[in-house]
């Protein structure tokens, strides 16, 4: 937890100098062209600014300062010392205390636990009220039609990760398209293709990044998947740091058509991917939402493929955190 504790200090040592430098006052100080040697007090005069700094003593008599007899003037203050709060990081229970032997069973597992409901229908996977977590609001304000839930546990395997391996597990886009499922014993690829955009005017593939040695506050990203039965999604991803998290946020921001018809406005879909370094390994907690109109939604069998495009992505994130668990040893190695 090493980066998650960096930011902590700096946000720390910024309140800290804020709270004691001194504002400067906004009327003039009869005192403040003073100084006081032993027991005598110097008036400065505006020549103390050259190099031969003046000053006029008690006597009245004009005197000059050389630059080393300045040094005379230096003082050093105590150093400004302040604790900071030890971070320890939480344990699944903290985060999801209402669930049950059997679900906390399921969240272990390699598949994890899922859940599906309509727009009348309620989630089953609730974080506690404490755990400063709620995707819930942010998918429901697109007024979505169909809304899956996914809740997994990726062990520790070779080492505990932290903030930047989960960045940096994140960042590897063109992977996502590297993921297939067995359907009906059948080895489908639903990405055909996945790339990292220029921008959301200038819709060129650029190459994914290299690898993070730090964090940033935010970042937006603009990707596009070909999926193999819908075409083209273009997204729109962001990424934010949380206080015991990393929030990952997709959503389209542009229509969805297959042939000449649209069956997705902008702005219609939205998948939310939580991630959280706890006691007993990543905790992955995402919701995703979609507004399709009903002729449709009962014609493509909806919340099935949703579903298999939600593990295409919860494997895409298994994946590269055991991709991060070797790069650091990896990274070790060439340094010896």
């Amino acid at each position: 937890m090493h980066s998650n504790g960096k930011i902590v200090n700096l946000c720390l040592f910024l309140f800290f100098t804020l709270v004691f430098i001194s504002p400067l006052p906004a009327e003039p100080n009869p005192d403040a062209d003073k100084l006081l040697i032993g027991d005598d007090v110097l008036f400065l005069s505006d020549d103390l600014l050259h190099d031969k700094e003046s000053a006029i003593g008690p006597s009245g008599e004009e005197t000059f300062l050389d630059n080393d007899d300045l040094d005379y003037l230096d003082f050093e203050a105590p150093p400004l010392v302040f604790e900071v709060p030890s971070f320890e990081i939480r344990s699944f229970n903290d985060v999801f205390p209402g669930l049950s032997q059997v679900q906390k069973a399921a969240v272990m597992s390699s598949r994890g636990m899922r859940n599906s409901f309509e727009k009348d229908g309620s989630p089953a996977l609730i974080p506690g009220p404490d755990s400063g977590i709620n995707l819930l609001d942010s998918v429901m304000s697109k007024k979505p039609s169909h809304i899956i839930e996914a809740l997994i546990v990726v062990p520790y395997n070779r080492r505990e990760l932290d903030f930047l391996d989960i960045y940096n597990a994140l960042r590897r886009i063109k992977n996502i398209q590297d993921h297939t499922l067995s359907i009906r014993g059948n080895d489908i690829k639903i990405f055909v293709d996945t790339t990292r955009l220029e921008s959301a005017q200038r819709r060129r593939p650029v190459p994914d990044p290299p690898h993070a040695d730090t964090l940033p506050y935010s970042e937006t990203m603009y990707l596009r998947f070909v999926d193999q039965y819908m075409g083209d999604l273009y997204l729109r991803g962001e990424v934010s740091m949380g206080l015991y998290g990393i929030t990952y946020s997709l959503s389209n921001f542009r229509d969805v058509s297959y042939s000449i018809f649209r069956i997705m406005k902008a702005e219609s879909f939205s998948a939310i991917i939580y991630l959280e370094p706890v006691k007993e390994g990543i905790l992955v907690y995402s919701m995703s939402g979609i507004y399709i109109p009903g002729f449709i939604a009962h014609r493509v069998n909806l919340t099935p493929n949703m579903n298999n495009r939600i593990t295409v992505l919860v494997n895409w994130i298994t994946e590269g955190l055991r991709e991060e668990e070797f790069y650091v040893q990896r990274s070790h190695f060439y340094r010896q």
